[in-house]
Parts: C-alpha cells; sequence; structure tokens
C-alpha cells in the first residue's frame, strides 16, 4: 500500500486462531504450501527462480492441474497456475531460492543455475502459530496484490500488435498507477463495508458501481453526468479484472458482473440513476466484499502504510477519557460494540464514575465526549445509579444524569431547571455539529427543537456555554424557516456581544 494519512474506521476482527484456519484454506496458500513440501529437500531452479520445465510438469501435477483428461488448454493453463503458486511460495519464503551469482549471470533461462529447499517460513507455518500462519499468508496475499497490478500478457500483446501491420507502439501501461488505482479500491471497499451496520441484506457485501462510483463521483455531485457514468463503468471493468484475480489469495469474495449485461462495446449497460432496483437485479452489476481474512490483512498494509486502523476491542484497556474522545469519531455500531467491550470487566458503578469524570471540561471536544458519555451510560446497569445521583448537582453533568435516572425508572428524580434544560441542548447540539451529521437530518432537528419551545433564541443566547454563539450560528444556517434563520443569527450575535469576541 502507498503511504497514507487515512484515518479509516475501526472494523471487527476475528480471532488470530480462526483467521489461520482460514489461511490454510485459501487456494493460493494451500498450493503454495503443497509444492514447498513438494520441493523437499530440493529442487532445481534456473537463473530466475523459476522450475525447470520437467518439474513444472511435475508442479502441476502435484496440485492437480493437469491429467490425462485435460485439453490443451486446461493444460497451458494448469502449467500457468503452477508457475504462480512456485512464484507465491518463493515470494512468501516457503522456498528459498539458492544460486550463485556466476551461475545467475551465466546460465540460460530454462536451464538448471541453483536450487530450492523448504524455507524458514514453512517450518513457521508447519508448527501451527496463527500469527506465523497469517504473516505467510499476507506475504501471499501482497504477491497476489503486485501480480494483480500488473498488466496481463495478452494485454501487451494486444497493445503491441495494435495497428494494422503498423510498427508496434508503447503499451499504456503504469504499474504504479494501477496499484495505486487498486489500493484506492481497497481502501474504498474497507470503509465502506466498515461502515455498514450490518442491517443491509447483502451481509457487507458491495456493488460493484457503488465501489467505482466512490473512485469517480465527486463528493458535491449530486447528479453524475453521461461522461463520468461513462467513466464509472470503466472503472468496473478494471475493478473485475482485479478482484477475479484476488479472490483465490482470500482477500475478497467476488461475484463478477453478469455476462448478460455487457453489451457489443464489452460495457455492462448501468442502471439510470434513482431506478429502483430489487437486491437481485442489484447483484447482477457484480458484488464485492472483503473476505474477514482480507479485513485483517488490508488492515495490516493499512498500518504499514501508516494510516490509522483502529479494530473493535482495542480500547478495552484504554481510560475513559481516551474512549469518549475515539468513540466521538465511530460509526453508531462500532461506538456500541466498543464501548461494551470496555464495560465487561469493570464494575457498572466504577465506569460510571470514570465515564463522567471524564465528560467534564470546557476545551472543544468535551460536548462530544459528554454525548458519548450519555450514549455509553445507557449501556450500564441500574447499579450505576449511586455514580449518577453524585453529579445531579454539576452544571455540565447534572442534565445527563437527570436523562438517565429518568430513562432508567428511578424515583425522586429532581426536575431541571430552564438554565439547565437549555444548556444540555446547547451541548448536545454542539456535539452533533462537530460530528458533522447529516445535514438534513439536523436540520429537521434545529426545526423541531425551535418550534416545542416559544422564545427560543431569547432564551438560547443567553446560555453560559463555550459554543453558544456558534451553534446559534448554525442553527441559523440550518433552520428551513428564514425568519426563524433570522432569529438564529441574531441571537448569535448577541452571544459573542455579551462574550465579547
Amino acid at each position: 500500500m502507498s503511504a497514507s494519512p487515512l484515518v479509516m474506521p475501526p472494523v471487527r476482527l476475528l480471532p488470530a486462531e480462526e483467521l489461520a484456519q482460514l489461511a490454510l484454506s485459501v487456494p493460493l496458500l494451500d498450493r503454495a504450501l503443497r509444492l514447498a513440501r513438494w520441493a523437499a529437500p530440493e529442487r532445481a531452479v534456473d537463473a530466475m527462480g523459476e522450475l525447470l520445465d520437467a518439474d513444472l510438469d511435475a508442479a502441476a501435477g502435484e496440485l492437480g492441474l493437469t491429467g490425462e483428461d485435460a485439453g490443451e488448454d486446461a493444460e497451458v493453463d494448469g502449467l500457468g497456475e503452477a508457475a504462480q503458486a512456485w512464484a507465491v511460495a518463493v515470494d512468501s519464503g516457503l522456498v528459498v531460492l539458492e544460486i550463485d551469482e556466476e551461475a545467475e549471470e551465466s546460465t540460460p533461462l530454462g536451464e538448471a543455475a541453483g536450487r530450492a529447499v523448504p524455507g524458514e517460513a514453512y517450518e513457521r507455518v508447519a508448527a501451527g502459530d496463527p500469527q506465523d500462519v497469517l504473516e505467510v499468508w499476507l506475504a501471499a496475499a501482497e504477491a497476489a496484490l503486485a501480480e494483480a497490478a500488473s498488466p496481463d500478457i495478452e494485454q501487451l500483446r494486444d497493445a503491441l500488435d495494435d495497428g494494422e501491420g503498423a510498427a508496434a507502439h508503447e503499451p499504456d501501461w503504469d504499474p504504479d498507477e494501477e496499484a495505486e488505482f487498486l489500493d484506492t479500491a481497497l481502501a474504498n471497499l474497507y470503509t465502506l463495508m466498515a461502515l455498514d451496520d450490518g442491517t443491509d441484506t447483502g451481509q457487507g457485501a458491495v456493488p460493484l458501481p457503488v465501489l467505482a462510483a466512490s473512485l469517480v463521483v465527486p463528493d458535491e455531485m449530486d447528479q453524475p453526468s453521461d461522461a463520468v457514468l461513462e467513466e464509472v463503468t470503466e472503472v468496473m471493468l478494471r475493478l473485475d479484472d482485479h478482484f477475479r484475480l484476488l479472490a483465490p489469495a482470500g482477500l475478497v469474495d467476488y461475484q463478477p458482473v453478469d455476462e448478460a449485461l455487457i453489451d457489443e462495446e464489452d460495457e455492462p449497460a448501468l442502471p439510470e440513476p434513482g431506478d429502483e432496483l430489487d437486491p437481485a437485479e442489484i447483484s447482477r452489476y457484480g458484488l464485492v466484499r472483503l473476505t474477514p481474512l482480507g479485513v485483517h490483512g488490508l488492515r495490516e498494509l493499512l498500518i504499514d502504510a501508516g494510516a490509522s486502523a483502529p479494530a473493535v476491542g482495542d480500547l478495552a484497556g484504554a481510560t475513559g477519557t481516551d474512549l469518549l474522545n475515539a468513540l466521538a469519531g465511530y460509526p453508531d455500531h462500532a461506538a456500541r460494540a466498543e464501548a461494551e467491550l470496555w464495560l465487561t470487566d469493570r464494575k457498572p458503578v466504577d465506569a460510571a464514575r470514570e465515564l463522567l469524570a471524564a465528560g467534564r471540561g470546557s476545551d472543544d471536544g468535551a460536548p462530544a465526549r459528554r454525548l458519548m458519555c450519555q450514549q455509553t451510560l445507557t449501556l450500564v446497569g441500574a447499579e450505576a445509579e449511586p455514580a449518577l445521583r453524585e453529579v445531579l448537582d454539576d452544571r455540565q453533568l447534572g442534565g445527563l444524569a437527570r436523562v438517565w435516572l429518568t430513562e432508567s425508572g428511578a424515583s425522586d428524580v429532581p426536575t431541571p431547571d430552564a438554565d439547565m434544560i437549555f444548556w444540555l441542548t446547547i451541548d448536545t447540539l454542539a456535539a452533533q455539529l462537530d460530528a458533522d451529521d447529516d445535514p438534513e437530518l439536523l436540520s429537521d432537528l434545529v426545526r423541531d427543537l425551535v418550534a416545542r419551545h416559544d422564545g427560543f433564541f431569547d432564551a438560547a443566547w443567553r446560555v453560559e456555554h463555550p459554543a453558544t454563539a456558534d451553534v446559534l450560528e448554525a442553527m441559523g444556517r440550518l433552520h428551513p424557516d428564514r425568519r426563524a434563520a433570522k432569529d438564529a443569527r441574531k441571537a448569535a450575535f448577541k452571544a459573542r456581544s455579551r462574550d465579547g469576541s
């Protein structure tokens, strides 16, 4: 993966033991392991480290890729797959090449120049440690990624032979550019799957047009132009080639585009924008998802490239402050899962006290921490009630404590005064605005809030909260009614004047 400053959403990972079992069943790694075992104690290789013709035939037979019943085309394909499996065995360290420099320079290709012997990686996999298995699988997957970004031999021939008898021209293929394209596509797929809350019936699978559009369509474009849609189609076909190659490596599960949708120009006819399609129809345009192994492997590559790529459970031992700060940037489903794991080994009353203490503050991130505190406390049982009652008189926490106690069915909950209600309202809106939530949903929230409280803005500007003026100014932008929006801007002005800013 190329260097990246990305901050990725958190993902769920299977335990290492389960991932290792999956890795051992991946076709690409399974074949490479079988060839490493077959190569013992040694096999002759040419100057490029490739098997000699006779041994390549034997390797294909060992993998069941050739035989008496195979046709000529199947025989050729089988030899190619055997050569690929051998290359993966070499690249991942399952076999080690021993070729003298002199022999490497002087021996013609196809003749023995050295030998290959089982490597340390093979011994580590044979020992069965899950982390060792996963490291070797990831090396094999990286080899598959490199191959996917390389031009196909047929593509090169077509490019070189293009032109009716004309002189061959340089192929239009940049491996670095293609590798970056594939890296970006996989990072987008990783993000789309991480943001999926599991309610989609596609079980995390992303329609190929959606993934292609994420690479092409600008965020600010509401209605893609014909030119953009054409580019989406071209990107779909590029992704189709890549994902077919990556599936045997265990990185993705891929359902290709239905060939019946491809027209004479070899381009799938995309549905028109706004067309209603049922899941079965959507699947005909291709579906792709990262496998559990793919999620693990891509996360490792992202971290190596400098990205922040958390996993659910990373914060189980974190402080309350670190937890709440992190949860503010998590999708709702991931935040809940992370909070549940954080609470697992803590007594409810102790956890509540730590969360409430972490929620205090007047810094810019404090409103978001308090909102996350309030949401996390909904997962705590009634045993936490004493901790909530301890902060009833706290200016910053008293409002959310009353909400928790009321929703928990507690008795004798003090009624909040107007100042506390408005302070909590401003605080909650500040957190939601900081999270950059859906503007349409925020607009509805602002409209309903103002409708429920007569004279809202006249009271709101008096709230002594660090974010009062900013919240009122945002409400002026979000409220759909022009008069109410104007009132919000006036209130923001008053709040700034009061604060001398």
